[in-house]
């Protein structure tokens, strides 16, 4: 449990240094570079991946587009907590495991039992309550939380795709994942500090550094939580997406004091009985 707990920890960690760095004026695209090279060097200290073994027989095709996904998706992540708040973004990051589940359902033509489209349907309804802005508000950025449901959702599939290759072990293969994210990042940043100028700071290598240490964190722990409850894995899923939506919520409203409306909050409580309902189909 205390590995779920530290994973669910990290994810929502990120979220809040994301947020901090609004306040400090931090480059988005050179902190999220700096949080590959951070990660992509945990990653093989941690598990020193045998890069011998990555040869043209692996799914590279599958490597480079969430190498590349990677990058956008949590610049998209960023914008979206800075125009809809940690809350929403934690939710809308969450809640993005319903595009895996609607692509087995389409793709792969796996069964669906009564719990699983409960779960789903009441998942849109949430979602839609979530990103709902207040009235006052007319400004509305809902396009953020949604490039990061529809981006993570994404790369969930590719990476249970990757999940499937066994001839590689899973650290080799996220070892070679961050090395084409970095590759990408760092292209975006030689383009703004070439082209627009953008100065190199050392405010966004440590900011960069810290995201890289949690986000590597979160990957870590959830791994060994998984490993831990290797007989229930339903008890990890749950959890993690529960633990994130509920502290994250209480992050943003109690920290940085982001309002809600009454329709918000009716959300995040439907996304916490979607989840149920997900993982009660998993032993039906």
């Amino acid at each position: 449990m205390l590995f779920l707990v530290l994973s669910i920890l990290c994810s929502v960690i990120v979220g809040v240094i994301f947020k901090i760095t609004r306040k400090y004026k931090g480059n988005p695209t050179q902190i999220v570079t700096f949080n590959y090279a951070t990660a992509l060097a945990l990653c093989y200290f941690t598990f020193s991946p045998n890069l011998a073994q990555v040869d043209t027989s692996a799914p590279w095709n599958i490597y480079i587009a969430i190498g590349v996904l990677l990058p956008f998706v949590l610049l998209s992540l960023v914008a979206s907590i800075k125009h809809m708040g940690i809350v929403k973004t934690d939710a809308a990051q969450r809640l993005s495991l319903f595009i895996p589940i609607l692509a087995a359902w389409l793709i792969f033509k796996e069964e669906f039992n009564s719990y699983k489209v409960i779960g789903i349907i009441i998942g849109f309804m949430a979602l839609l309550f979530i990103l709902r802005k207040q009235s006052v508000n007319t400004e509305n950025k809902w396009f953020f939380p949604a490039a990061v449901l529809l981006g993570f959702g994404v790369i969930d599939i590719l990476f249970k795709q990757v999940a499937l290759y066994t001839t590689l072990p899973y650290p080799t293969s996220l070892f070679v994942v961050f090395c084409i994210a970095l590759s990408v990042a760092v292209l975006i940043s030689i383009y703004e500090i070439g082209i627009k100028k953008v100065k190199l700071e050392p405010k966004n290598i440590l900011f960069g550094a810290l995201v890289g240490i949690f986000n590597f964190g979160n990957i870590l722990f959830y791994l060994k939580a998984h490993k831990a409850f290797a007989e229930n894995p339903s008890t990890v899923f749950a959890g993690m997406n529960m633990g994130v939506i509920v502290l994250g919520s209480l992050v943003g409203l109690l920290f940085f004091k982001e309002k809600l409306s009454k329709i918000n909050f009716i959300g995040i409580f439907l996304a916490l009985i979607s989840i149920v309902f997900i993982v009660i189909s998993q032993f039906k």
